[in-house]
């Protein structure tokens, strides 16, 4: 399936609140940043890329357009997605990261504005972000290839001779447990390819 870029403003940084765990210099524990798309109209999005940079919990928001008489409201489509296994140790922690709009816990249409809010606990990694961060939406569909009827429903008088031949030998092979031996190792090794009779 295919993606196309679409062109964003990424806003910078900010607290929303202290951390859970407080640090003697007062570092945000938590961090949102948003992300407006002032020259595209409401989308379907399909995937988001970035490289994590000590981030231990990622949350999304989106705003999605419905009507010109509704206001737009905000969804929380993904909640505390864990990017860093263990914080006391850097699994994780400078990784790029794709997510796809089928782990996304709503739907993923009409989308105006995005919100991703950054969380890590842990007071051993003071300083802590998102980079590189990419949205996609689907593109245009590629054309649908039509595989012959033979491929999946095998029919003998639609296939070729040679496999018309491997079909029946399927078939034989079957029907008679007796003869479903085809090749053994003989006593130099050698892998003997002729049909055995079963001993």
């Amino acid at each position: 399936m295919s993606r196309v870029l679409v062109p964003c403003h990424v806003k910078g940084s900010v607290a929303l609140q202290v951390g859970d765990v407080r640090t003697s210099q007062g570092r945000p524990g938590v961090l949102v940043i948003d992300v407006t798309f002032p020259s595209v109209a409401p989308f379907e999005l399909q995937e988001i890329t970035f490289k994590n940079y000590y981030t231990a919990f990622l949350s999304i928001r989106v705003r999605q357009y419905t009507s010109a008489h509704t206001p737009a409201k905000w969804v929380t489509c993904l909640r505390d997605y864990c990017l860093m296994p263990d914080p006391h140790s850097e699994e994780g922690a400078q990784e790029y990261v794709s997510l796809f709009k089928h782990q996304m816990l709503c739907d993923m249409a009409r989308i105006s504005e995005l919100r991703l809010i950054l969380r890590q606990p842990s007071p051993l990694w003071l300083s802590f972000t998102v980079e590189e961060l990419q949205i996609y939406q689907q593109g245009p569909k590629s054309p649908s290839v039509t595989f012959p009827k033979w491929l999946s429903h095998p029919v003998p008088c639609e296939q070729p001779a040679l496999l018309r031949e491997m079909w029946a030998l399927t078939e034989m092979i079957r029907a008679s447990h007796t003869s479903a031996r085809i090749g053994r190792f003989d006593v130099d090794g050698c892998y003997d390819l002729n049909l055995l009779s079963y001993t």
